[in-house]
């Protein structure tokens, strides 16, 4: 039998041009079968355990339609309930329309509700205080106001009132003010003028005007009334006496950008009757304020734009939480911009790690270091790269916080710039001389990243986008960032986690749950994913699952108190205590514009015990601060139990 030929060299080249041809056809007609199978086999990778056992998992939360808000602001309540505050949620209809939100979560039941919101909280500041109640302080007055919207001059006026006897002054909405050529001005808002006060000087008696500022708009429209040096103002209506001494000044008036005005509105939001409380205004209006918890349990406000969209020129105060009352702290004045990261060390000095949010000076106030609340001193901390790249940047107080190493994370240049860092630093603040030290760079130069604690010591960081608020100038096109890394402080690396599948940027949060997952939510991009169109508010939350949750058997806490005291030692009941290698105090989330200075990890010491363990609290207040915390207990794999919660006091 004669062997068959082989093809010639030239047909089997036809034969394989020819199936090229058909297979590109193929390709060509059936693209959209070619995209489902690369989504089903990427669906199958990420959902193997090996997979998921290396670098977690991400799940889509499923949100019913009336519960969808935009997340400015979420903490972790020791109901184990997340508070979602939308307030007006950046939007000036819902401001307009006194459309405030605030939406509760509960993990363990995938439930959602809604919370009456009594004014708009929308960018305040917040903290827990010792009893769980989270401190919600400041928002929203008035909203900004583009130049190209602006038909009617306006401005600041300081009324003055210089009559000691009278008594103060009220003056109505819209009262009427006159400059000298008779143009008029009116008020935006009710207005009470303080009468003068007389003191003496040596021998002689000096009177000091009463004042009070408002906003006034002009009468007339264009540019006619627009005024660029200081000027008197009369009060229309008012003779003789009155009128010389009540008058009104204004450095300027005139038709530039009116920024967001700061709210004075404070309040205790009660986690179990789950609702806002009330308690005294606070001194200064605030907008994009940072609320820093003491040693004590008070709480000090820093920074922020005031009612007229100023930047408060470190004019700080003091909750006095007893009292529930704020009180102004001229002690304390030091300038920051706007949601400066404070982090509480163990010795009750506050360390401003450089992050912040971006209203302020583009040079003061931006310095790294600790500083001293008993004397109001202030100690640089040198050595950070990329020192104008931390706005929109994020830190943490690194686990076990006993290390006192603070840790930053990317950020951009100071204002709406396209330029970002992927630089992280590390200040060991236990050093004699502090200062920053390199870190490992992130994969990519990033704004907006989140961090989030995990009870096996690592740092969670997820979303953020290279660009301002996802976008790139000049381009118009998304800039967010899907990848996501768990930092190691034990070895200094990054380890690659899954990609998540929303982006995250501005207003956005990121927080743990006490069953040792993170729940990821908001963003408010410029512009949607073509890059073409203004972007809208991100509601989809999504959930990530770490590799520690598909590594084993949890450990489980049986028993504990529902209190400790700081300082002491207290016994938990498991039945794993065998393999138990660490105990951890995690302090929840509060969390706005990636500034989180709530979270925190304890490491408490570990000793055997009938029926379980006995765990040692550290007894400094700056480590430990009173209040309510996750326990966790991590097994020799870095498998975590779920969290049993406990208040420390």
């Amino acid at each position: 039998m004669k062997p068959r030929p082989r093809p010639s060299t030239p047909r089997r080249l036809l034969s394989a041009g020819i199936a090229v041809v058909v297979l590109s056809v193929l390709v060509f007609v059936n693209r959209p079968m070619v995209a489902f199978g690369a989504d089903a086999y990427h669906d199958f990778t990420i959902n193997r355990e090996s997979y998921k056992e290396k670098y977690g998992h991400w799940s889509r939360l499923p949100v019913p339609t009336g519960f969808r808000v935009n997340a400015i602001h979420a903490a972790m309540l020791s109901t184990g309930k997340v508070l979602i505050i939308a307030g007006s949620g950046n939007n000036r209809d819902n401001f307009e329309a006194g459309t405030f939100r605030t939406v509760l979560y509960d993990p363990a039941k995938d439930a959602f509700n809604e919370v009456p919101t009594p004014t708009d909280v929308f960018c305040s500041g917040h903290t827990f205080l010792p009893n769980g109640n989270l401190l919600v302080a400041g928002g929203t007055k008035s909203y900004e106001v583009l130049e190209k919207n602006i038909t009617h001059a306006a401005g600041v006026m300081k009324i003055k009132n210089e009559d000691p006897d009278g008594g103060p002054r009220t003056f109505p909405k819209g009262t009427t003010l006159l400059s000298r050529d008779g143009t008029a001005y009116r008020t935006r808002d009710d207005l009470t003028v303080p009468a003068a006060t007389t003191m003496n000087h040596g021998d002689e008696v000096m009177t000091h005007a009463g004042e009070a500022e408002v906003w006034v708009d002009a009468v007339e429209a264009g540019d006619g009334p627009v005024v660029d040096n200081p000027a008197q103002y009369t009060v229309a209506g008012l003779t003789g006496e009155d009128e010389r001494n009540v008058y009104g000044l204004a450095d300027k008036i005139t038709r530039e950008k009116q920024e967001y005005g700061g709210d004075n509105t404070s309040y205790e939001f009660d986690p179990r009757a789950e609702r806002y409380v009330r308690t005294g205004d606070m001194v200064q209006h605030r907008w994009y304020p940072t609320l820093a918890e003491l040693p004590g349990g008070d709480v000090l406000a820093v920074s922020g734009l005031d009612q007229f969209g100023r930047m408060l020129p470190g004019r700080n105060e003091r909750y006095v939480r007893d009292q529930k009352r704020w009180v102004d702290a001229p002690e304390l004045k030091r300038v920051f911009p706007t949601y400066p990261a404070l982090h509480l060390m163990e010795d009750g000095k506050l360390f401003f790690s450089g992050s912040n949010a971006g209203y302020g000076s583009d040079t003061e106030g931006r310095t790294p270091g600790l500083w001293n609340l008993k004397n109001n001193t202030f100690r640089e901390v040198p050595g950070l790269r990329d020192p104008r790249m931390t706005e929109t940047s994020s830190s943490v107080l690194l686990p076990p916080a006993q290390d006192q190493r603070v840790m930053i994370f990317g950020g951009g240049e100071v204002g709406e710039s396209a330029v970002s860092t992927a630089r992280t630093a590390i200040a060991d603040l236990d050093e004699p001389k502090p200062e920053y030290r390199p870190g490992p760079d992130l994969p990519r130069p990033a704004r907006y990243l989140s961090t989030v604690l995990l009870p096996d010591d690592t740092v969670f960081t997820t979303g953020g986008s290279s660009g301002y608020r996802g976008g790139r100038y000049g381009t118009k096109t998304r800039s967010d960032l899907f990848n996501a890394q768990i930092y190691r402080p034990a070895t200094g690396k990054f380890e690659t986690a899954a990609d998540s599948t929303v982006g995250r940027n501005y207003h956005s949060e990121a927080l743990l749950l006490p069953d040792g997952r993170v729940v990821t939510m908001g963003s408010d991009p410029l512009y949607d994913p073509s890059g073409r169109n203004p972007g809208t508010f991100e509601q989809r939350i999504e959930v990530y699952s770490p590799p520690y949750l598909f590594r084993g058997p949890r450990p489980v806490i049986s028993g504990g108190p529902k209190s400790v005291q700081r300082g002491t030692t207290f016994a938990v009941a498991t039945r794993d205590a065998a393999r138990i290698r660490a105990a951890r105090l995690m302090r929840p989330s509060a969390v706005t514009h990636v500034t989180d200075l709530d979270q925190r990890s304890v490491a408490l010491d570990i000793t055997p015990a009938t029926g379980g363990l006995a765990l040692s609290v550290p007894k400094a207040k700056g480590l430990v601060p009173s209040g309510w915390y996750m326990l966790f207990l991590v097994d020799g794999k870095g498998v975590p139990s779920v969290a049993r919660w406990i208040q420390v006091r």
